[in-house]
């Protein structure tokens, strides 16, 4: 039997159990797969919960931009019961983009539209994405650059608007807590702040059960993402040990595998915790001293028994990133070199160095040693200097491609590849050929936002 067959109860309870990873965790099949008698998941980009109650479904998330006809089309073939509610549990656009079809099947069936509910801020996100949508695209762009098929995924971004016209604005939010009774179940919705200011999670008391959107998504969280706004995970960590608190016994992620049973779930949202819990406390603790963020970032890790985890792999986003969101939200922008606080334009001190240094060779030259010795994080300073100092320098460009493209391949998480790949493929255009034949393709087994 395939991973991708298998039901993904039995696939978490293998990894959680052994503590290896064995199958792709976010299986990308529009495929929908029973958890409990009234419980189901239609496993897509991002997943769609739906609980089935004797006044209707109850659905959290709709599916990605691209996907929500196949989400639609899964859950049909499980229950022809009316749309209740759909819970955005936060306002990415692979949680909300689906939501028009859920729209049309109601209307195709002659059923009143489900009633969409959400946080307070989720209105303000969607504000937001439709005055930045040019940049947003660009963004997307970029972080999923370094992957095959990216439109495969429902990724948005090549469209005319980053929000497309038929996602579908709340009907209503709430602030801390809402109580969600349908059909004899009684589902509370609480918010906390973590990827996003705007994330809600569902808690079914009677079943033990917490529907947590992002808040696991059997990667490491997606708190630091460098192209985004704010993320927050100290209240990410916060909200973990909420649910632990609780009695969480049933973990119902928007991406990657259900997580069942109280030790499981007191393993993986604990360890999920204890990660964000030591990363901001110790660059707060460094902040304090008066460190900078230079020194911060070079020496605060995640602590070594965590590192191998399956659910925490560094695959999307990567502890570095959070390290620095956490001095941005406490730190502002400043990095604490007195030359950047109203520094010289790149192309003005590239120019200074490229003299000292005697040429533009001098520096691609030296970027190409440093990076056959593995420093690439050096070789990549040297080359973006040599060619912001002559960007007409078809070796410069050559080299800066090249260092990228070996960048690129020695990165785990997908922002990362994705940057190095964008920059990679800019020297490419500006050369009007491909450097290396490196495959810019890869799987994905991710979070979106």
């Amino acid at each position: 039997m395939s991973e991708r067959s298998m039901h993904p109860v039995d696939v978490a309870n293998r990894v959680i159990d052994s503590g290896v990873a064995e199958a792709p965790h976010n299986r990308v099949t529009h495929q929908l797969s029973v958890i409990e008698d009234d419980v189901a998941v239609v496993e897509s980009f991002s997943h769609c919960w739906i609980v089935r109650t004797d006044e209707g479904l109850v659905c959290f998330d709709a599916g990605g931009v691209r996907h929500g006809a196949d989400v639609v089309a899964a859950l049909r073939s499980w229950s022809d019961q009316p749309i209740h509610s759909l819970v955005y549990t936060h306002g990415h656009l692979d949680h909300v983009g689906g939501s028009g079809a859920f729209v049309a099947d109601a209307a195709d069936r002659g059923h009143a539209a489900p009633r969409f509910l959400a946080h307070e801020a989720l209105p303000a996100r969607f504000d937001r994405y439709r005055a930045t949508s040019g940049w947003n695209q660009m963004i997307n762009r970029r972080q999923f650059g370094g992957i095959r098929n990216r439109q495969g995924l429902g990724i948005a971004g090549s469209g005319p608007k980053f929000l497309p016209d038929d996602v579908v604005d709340p009907d209503e939010v709430f602030r801390d807590r809402m109580s969600l009774e349908v059909g004899g179940r009684t589902i509370q919705l609480r918010h906390a702040r973590g990827e996003t200011d705007d994330h809600a999670w569902g808690w079914d008391a009677e079943n033990r059960a917490a529907f947590t959107g992002d808040f696991t998504s059997w990667v490491f969280p997606n708190a630091g993402n460098p192209q985004k706004v704010q993320r927050y995970p100290i209240e990410w960590a916060a909200a973990m040990r909420e649910m632990l608190a609780l009695g969480v016994e049933r973990v119902y992620p928007a991406h990657g595998l259900p997580i069942v049973g109280r030790q499981r779930v007191e393993l993986v949202l604990g360890d999920i915790a204890e990660a964000l819990e030591h990363l901001a406390g110790r660059t707060l603790e460094l902040m304090n001293e008066g460190a900078t963020i230079d020194t911060i970032i070079h020496e605060v890790r995640v602590p070594e028994h965590l590192q191998d985890r399956p659910w925490l792999a560094p695959q999307y986003d990567e502890p570095e990133f959070v390290v620095r969101n956490v001095y941005r939200q406490f730190g502002g922008w400043w990095d604490g070199n007195a030359a950047n606080l109203k520094p010289a334009r790149e192309a003005a001190l590239a120019a200074e160095v490229v003299a000292l240094a005697g040429s533009v060779e001098a520096l691609t030259d030296r970027a190409r040693v440093l990076a056959e010795a593995g420093d690439l994080r050096l070789a990549c300073h040297l080359v973006e200097m040599a060619v912001a100092a002559e960007p007409m320098h078809e070796g410069a460009q050559r080299a800066r491609a090249d260092v990228y493209w070996q960048r690129r391949a020695a990165e785990r998480s997908l922002m990362s590849k994705g940057i190095f790949a964008a920059a990679a493929r800019e020297s490419e255009a500006a050369l009007g050929e491909e450097v290396s034949g490196q495959d810019p393709g890869g799987t994905i087994s991710l979070s979106l936002g």
